[in-house]
Formats: C-alpha cells, sequence, structure tokens
C-alpha cells in the first residue's frame, strides 16, 4: 500500500510538472486598462424591437459623455463654474430667512430683483375691489 500511495504522488506530481510545462491553461484576454481593451471612438448604436432613433441630432456635449478621455484631448486642471457666477444665493437666502422668521410668527417684507410682488398685490386689490 505505501508503494501504490508513493508511485501515485509521483505519478500525480510528474503530471502536473507536464501540464505546467506545457502551459495548457486557455489564453488570456486583454485586461480592462490595456490598450486591447479601449471603448469605441464613435458611439453605440442601440438597436432593438422598442427602439428607434431620436428624431433631432444628439446634442455635443451628450456625444463628449460617451466617447473615452484622450490624455491630449483632456486638460490637466478641469474648468468648473462657479457658484457665485451661475446662482443667485441672495434670493434663497432671503426666502430661507423669511421662511424662519414666518415659522417664528414675524412678519418680514422682503424682496429682490425681478420679484413680481407688486404685480401680484395690484392684481389682488383689483380682484377684492
Amino acid at each position: 500500500m505505501r508503494d501504490l500511495i508513493a508511485l501515485a504522488s509521483i505519478g500525480l506530481g510528474s503530471l502536473f510538472v507536464l501540464w505546467c510545462a506545457l502551459e495548457t491553461r486557455p489564453p488570456r484576454r486583454p485586461g480592462r486598462h490595456s490598450v486591447a481593451h479601449r471603448a469605441p471612438e464613435t458611439l453605440p448604436t442601440l438597436t432593438g424591437p422598442r427602439m428607434k432613433p431620436w428624431p433631432t441630432p444628439t446634442p455635443e456635449h451628450v456625444r463628449e459623455r460617451h466617447l473615452p478621455l484622450r490624455g491630449e484631448d483632456t486638460a490637466l486642471i478641469r474648468p468648473y463654474a462657479l457658484a457665485a457666477d451661475t446662482l443667485n444665493l441672495g434670493v434663497i437666502r432671503e426666502r430661507r430667512t423669511a421662511a424662519v422668521l414666518a415659522t417664528l410668527g414675524v412678519d418680514y417684507p422682503y424682496g429682490y430683483e425681478g420679484d413680481q410682488f407688486e404685480a401680484l398685490a395690484a392684481l389682488a386689490a383689483g380682484a377684492t375691489a
């Protein structure tokens, strides 16, 4: 029995060495970050029974979102818009202040540029008269 176990272990070991030497494993696929695994340069075409093309052309910013980033075309520092340039935070702050004071029972008259309070007050006065 000991001889059989020794012969089996030697036989299995030699088969393993032979298998490793012949490299009978399947070929490797390219990795996610290799050049062979790059995203396509164009947008994918959607097909299916319920898919029909959109009647208007796709906007440029949507097309750019689906294309892969290239190092030559991408800036090192992304230009972001400042919130002070795009949002008028003073109006929001005034409304929040008025809402908080209204919960406390204080009447806080506020206004901002482009408000419609005078027009609405004139309509309300016309409706009651």
